[in-house]
């Protein structure tokens, strides 16, 4: 069995599709850059046109919305409710006003005019109210919503399925790091590279893992950062404290039944902190968590690398 991928910027990061059928990877693309775009559109925190941030503008007052940015916002209500708040979509203004307010690649052109941060309260998932018959969501006024922790393994998850059913194919989707795997796999599932940065070159180091179902995800604090008056600030915001999350994780990467729940518990495993092994324990979820000092744990039969 022969793969075949493709690849194309999006979202400020790199799409791309992997397809066991060559004959299949066009269709496959196709669908993909469907899947994106509709993303893109509904969910983006920096397009001034998006559904997001119309709704974030409207706080305070139900507003109907799509049903791409509608089940979105459920979804990350679930996964907040499934972390017990540890991975909260309510941290948009803190994370706007702690200067992550634009592209991440217009933050980084941002070295040399240094914002001076500030903290927003997180109001908490469970103020959001969703009306499922009308598809209204209301937020609290000056509640802010950040999708960030689930919206790309969404569609990632979604991407692969309908890619698979178009394509008639096994296909696996990234988004950034963020992979969900749909089909029959390859003979021995697929080669997923673990790095701390999703652009890394393939031929660059790290463990190699193989996946044949589900979905598996990377968070870490290395690539995000940027600087500000008061210091470095990285995107994983605890929600319990409004700010960046002290953690001594570098990236944690973990496998689960999809990807919106391997990247929920990646993003919760970095918040914990030390807690983090044993809640993924609990979890019952393979797991592999690098530590600033080199230091690598592994949970719930994360295969061991070679030698």
């Amino acid at each position: 069995m022969s793969i075949a991928t493709d690849s194309f910027p999006a979202l400020g990061t790199t799409a791309l599709v992997a397809v066991t059928d060559p004959r299949a990877l066009a269709k496959a693309r196709d669908v993909l850059e469907r899947e994106v775009a509709a993303l893109d559109a509904a969910c983006s925190r920096f397009r001034v046109d998006s559904e997001l941030s119309l709704l974030n503008r409207s706080a305070g007052t139900a507003t109907r919305v799509g049903t791409v940015l509608f089940e979105a916002v459920r979804t990350a209500l679930d996964v907040a409710a499934r972390t017990g708040g540890l991975v909260d979509p309510t941290v948009g203004g803190t994370l706007r006003r702690q200067g992550y307010d634009r592209t991440f690649a217009e933050v980084s052109l941002r070295d040399g005019r240094l914002v001076r941060a500030s903290f927003a309260p997180v109001a908490g998932w469970g103020s959001v109210e969703t009306d499922l018959r009308r598809r209204t969501i209301r937020l609290p006024p000056g509640v802010e919503l950040d999708l960030g922790a689930t919206a790309k393994a969404l569609t990632a998850d979604q991407a692969a399925r309908t890619c698979a059913e178009a394509a008639r194919s096994g296909v696996l989707v990234s988004l950034g790091g963020d992979i969900a795997v749909a089909g029959d796999p390859p003979a021995g599932g697929w080669p997923v590279r673990i790095a701390d940065d999703h652009a890394a070159p393939l031929d660059g180091p790290g463990p190699t893992v193989s996946i044949s179902s589900g979905g598996l995800a990377s968070s870490g604090t290395r690539v995000r950062r940027w600087t500000t008056v008061g210091g470095e600030h990285h995107h994983i915001v605890d929600p319990r404290t409004a700010r960046p999350a002290v953690t001594p994780w570098r990236t944690v990467s973990v496998a689960a039944p999809s990807c919106v729940l391997a990247n929920a518990a990646s993003t919760a495993a970095i918040v914990l902190g030390e807690l983090a092994p044993a809640w993924l324990d609990e979890q019952r979820l393979p797991a592999r968590l690098a530590a600033e000092t080199g230091a690598v744990v592994r949970v719930n039969g994360w295969p061991a690398e070679a030698l």
